[in-house]
């Protein structure tokens, strides 16, 4: 099974959906917000190439900024 890691913040529609995706299809996924911890979004920026766009989603080693719903 994939790991799939999420970086959100609070009120994004986008960051909804794309969990809401993960868990209709069964898929564990861990969540950092990265507005509640800075660790989280220096580890985000760092692996998205320093954009500053939710959710960038780590899917087994793929990194995705944005989700578009599928």
């Amino acid at each position: 099974m994939s790991e799939v890691v999420i970086f959100t913040k609070p009120g994004c529609p986008y960051c909804a959906a794309a969990k809401d995706h993960f868990q209709r299809q069964g898929i564990h996924y861990t969540e950092y917000n990265v507005t509640a911890d800075p660790g989280a979004l220096r580890r985000m920026l760092e692996l998205n190439g320093g954009r500053r766009q939710v959710p960038t989603i780590v899917q087994d080693n793929r990194v995705t900024v944005g989700f578009h719903g599928s």
